[in-house]
């Protein structure tokens, strides 16, 4: 399948996971604190902060024209109302050479992770929160008008719904071995009052995007699960997408675009959700190798918001085998292409990730095009960012040959 002309096949990264050393953030504090269920702190991370142009050289080297990458708001403004001008120049430089090296910027300005001051005041449910974020919004203006036309308000924000249920419920035993099967999989219903205060500051944020920059692309990212029910499992299926999913999904109805991103899928019987048993093939992080997860998800987004162009802001595998990376992407990429073929406005496709990173506790999760070593910080391209490249640079997705096993 030719892909059309200006769609975007590039590659996904996020601050906190690869920059290192956030230490004004709400997850560099919690990754610290006594009796913290994150295994492995993010530290140093990938040292992209100081690498970023190394990374991005790589992405652009190989024929990528697309990177997402993110705006932390905790060096931004590492104390309330304080901004830091280092920091938006950063940025902003960012920006500028990421279109220099001829890839469109996509831009995050909520990654999961926020200013510690922001999150001792009680967070996104707080008196408060939307005019906080959206003071963030003004600052970040030499950022945006460096060369950003697609613009992520918050990054799943129906994970942040979940995570608010595990946090609540972390005295229980049960509810933090749960806590560790990060970041989708097996999670539970989305916290309520989480989810009406993100559905509300996503219209605050996105009006006030609109009316500021007028140029941008505004959106954001919701993960899906492609739920599905196994027979007798209809009714826990339902109920558990409408919690974590749908209602994220619906809210996009007016976006400029809707991020789609996709792993695996999650099954349901009638007792809940179904981890399935030793005969299925998984990748690194034990999710279920299944790459048409992507064509469903991009089915599912379309359901929800009919109108709405879907741009691809993440998909991959963890996996130390990058034959095995490019089997699952060839699969991925094949149900993208089908349902573009049925008509389904699909503006790109975004890799997680570009490189290897901290994946909230642990390095192990291998999702990067490019390695690095942990001790240098010397970066190594994998055959599957020359891959990747070369689908970008002929806008060919090549045929898919993938197994169940």
């Amino acid at each position: 399948m030719k892909l059309p002309e200006g769609f975007l096949v590039g590659a996904a990264t996020s601050a906190h996971q690869t920059e290192g050393n956030n230490v004004a953030s709400d997850m560099w504090v919690g990754e610290h604190l006594p009796g913290s269920p994150i295994g492995v702190p993010s530290g140093d991370a990938c040292n992209s902060f100081e690498l970023w142009r190394t990374d991005m050289e790589l992405a652009a080297n190989a024929g990528l024209t697309a990177y997402r990458f993110g705006v932390e708001w905790a060096r931004i403004e590492p104390a309330e109302g304080y901004v830091s001008r280092a920091m938006v120049l950063h940025y902003a430089q960012m920006v500028r050479y990421c279109r220099e090296r001829g890839m469109e910027p996509v831009v995050t300005l909520h990654h999961f992770s926020s200013p510690a001051w922001f999150a001792a005041k009680g967070g996104w449910t707080a008196e408060g929160a939307g005019e906080s974020f959206c003071r963030y919004v003004d600052a970040v203006e030499p950022v945006i008008n460096a060369g950003v036309t697609w613009a992520v308000i918050m990054n799943e924000p129906n994970m942040m719904a979940s995570f608010a249920t595990i946090r609540k419920n972390m005295e229980s035993r049960a509810a933090e071995a749960h806590s560790e099967v990060a970041p989708h999989y097996g999670l539970p219903p989305a916290d309520p009052a989480m989810s009406a205060a993100l559905l509300r500051i996503h219209d605050v944020a996105r009006d006030h995007l609109r009316a500021r920059y007028p140029q941008l692309k505004v959106g954001w990212t919701v993960a899906s699960q492609v739920v599905r029910a196994l027979p007798g499992g209809e009714a826990a299926a339902l109920a558990y997408y409408e919690s974590i999913e749908a209602p994220f999904l619906r809210a996009a109805n007016g976006d400029d675009f809707l991020g789609v991103q996709s792993y695996s899928r999650a099954l349901f019987s009638k007792d809940g959700y179904v981890p399935g048993g030793d005969e299925v093939r998984r990748t690194k992080n034990g999710w279920e190798f299944y790459p048409p997860a992507l064509g469903e998800a991009i089915h599912d987004a379309h359901i929800e918001a009919p109108d709405v162009p879907i741009l691809v802001t993440e998909n991959g595998i963890a996996t130390d085998d990058d034959a095995e990376r490019v089997e699952y992407t060839s699969g991925a990429l094949a149900g993208m292409g089908a349902a573009m073929r049925e008509g389904i406005n699909i503006r790109g496709y975004l890799h997680w990730s570009l490189i290897d990173n901290w994946e909230f506790g642990s390095f192990d999760p291998t999702f990067g095009l490019i390695a690095w070593d942990h001790q240098t910080f010397e970066r190594t391209a994998k055959p599957s960012l020359a891959w990747l490249g070369s689908i970008a640079r002929t806008r060919v997705i090549p045929d898919a040959q993938w197994s169940a096993r």
